[in-house]
């Protein structure tokens, strides 16, 4: 059976798909992707954007309030997690500012950016900026920003307790301040310096900015600890902030990595970028879908950062057919998401590094990673 002008899976008619190779380059164009996405999935509604903000904010200062009502360690707990995960909600809606699917106001996207993602820590042009390299460059050994792999000799030049913390869950889970103020290895940069090589001239002010607003909570939380107490801002504050940052490192990484299917990487003349974007992986995270945005939809987030969140599970449907077997439909968690869980720990345990060599590379894995960390904590005792 012939399906003239229509995508089946990815390809046109009746062409075999029997040996799909992730890797190959697609059929299709991503004009072709585009084309299948509803006109109105495009249309950026500030005052739809601006009532997210505003729920947002209201659950997080109602948990707050509770907490301190009840101020007992039946509720810390609760309350921890679940601050936590709204903290992580307003990152989302601050990334949606940065990528200017927030408003077509920029001075609107940068005053809510701003507030949201200086509020939970995070320097908000000086990371929208390298968050821009990312989708640009994603999928590209070379030049990609989040979650980047290693290239063999460089993960041999990390010594041996490097190498444990960084493969070794729950320690990766806590890198992204540790990121923001250092990147990656292999990167040199900060988010905070607007003279960081992650910056052109032009934008050195706008870092500065940030970086300003960055120090301004950083002083008022130091200034509310000394004022109503350092234990309570701890609980308040500082352990949501925690549960936040494993948000962003969990999230982050599933997006790139810990398919069950093993996803290239690209580098040269292999790379480009709608095959960069199409190794990002859809997530379905249960309860948390709604919670934080609807972020699990990445793929046609990371092809088109301009769709809202609000558009971006209609747009996920539409393209679908068009992409077919690259794009890896996610697995269904039910009410709560702990199997990716599992995806995450298997990978960091199996995904150390990719060759020096080839334009497309997959992740190897590095057999001695753990027995040498056993045998040099036996010697030790």
């Amino acid at each position: 059976m012939e399906l003239k002008g229509e995508y089946v899976n990815g390809v046109r008619g009746t062409e075999e798909q029997d040996n799909f190779d992730p890797s190959a380059p697609p059929p299709f164009q991503i004009a072709d992707i585009r084309a299948a996405i509803p006109k109105h999935c495009w249309i950026k509604n500030p005052w739809r954007s601006m009532s997210y903000v505003l729920r947002d904010v209201h659950v997080v200062f109602a948990l707050a309030a509770a907490a301190v009502y009840f101020n007992n360690w039946f509720f810390w707990p609760i309350y921890w997690f679940a601050q936590g995960t709204m903290f992580w909600a307003l990152f989302v809606l601050g990334h949606d500012c940065g990528h200017g699917s927030f408003s077509n106001n920029a001075l609107l996207n940068s005053v809510v950016g701003h507030i949201l993602h200086s509020s939970i820590l995070v320097p908000y042009h000086g990371w929208r900026i390298s968050h821009r390299t990312h989708h640009q460059n994603h999928g590209n050994v070379d030049k990609d920003e989040s979650w980047v792999p290693l290239p063999e000799n460089l993960y041999k030049k990390l010594d041996g307790h490097t190498r444990f913390l960084r493969f070794t869950v729950p320690f990766p889970l806590f890198a992204y301040p540790i990121y923001l103020w250092y990147r990656s290895p292999g990167k040199e940069g900060s988010h905070f310096n607007p003279y960081s090589n992650l910056f052109r001239p032009q934008e050195r002010k706008l870092v500065m900015t940030s970086t300003a607003c960055w120090s301004a909570m950083a002083i008022l939380l130091a200034y509310l600890s000394f004022a109503v107490g350092p234990s309570l801002i701890f609980k308040l504050y500082c352990v949501p902030y925690s549960i936040f940052v494993i948000w962003v490192d969990s999230v982050t990484y599933l997006h790139h990595h810990g398919h069950e299917q093993k996803l290239p990487w690209y580098r040269g003349k292999e790379w480009s970028y709608l095959r960069g974007g199409l190794t990002t992986v859809d997530r379905d995270y249960g309860l948390f879908n709604n919670i934080h945005h609807d972020i699990g939809t990445h793929v046609i987030h990371h092809l088109f950062p301009q769709i809202p969140h609000y558009h971006l599970v209609e747009a996920t449907k539409a393209a679908k057919p068009v992409i077919g077997k690259y794009y890896r439909e996610p697995k269904k968690s039910g009410f709560v998401p702990i199997y990716l869980m599992k995806n995450l720990i298997t990978s960091l345990k199996q995904d150390h590094y990719v060759s020096n060599n080839g334009d497309i590379v997959y992740y190897q894995t590095d057999p001695q990673l753990y027995e040498t960390r056993l045998l040099s904590r036996a010697k030790s005792k």
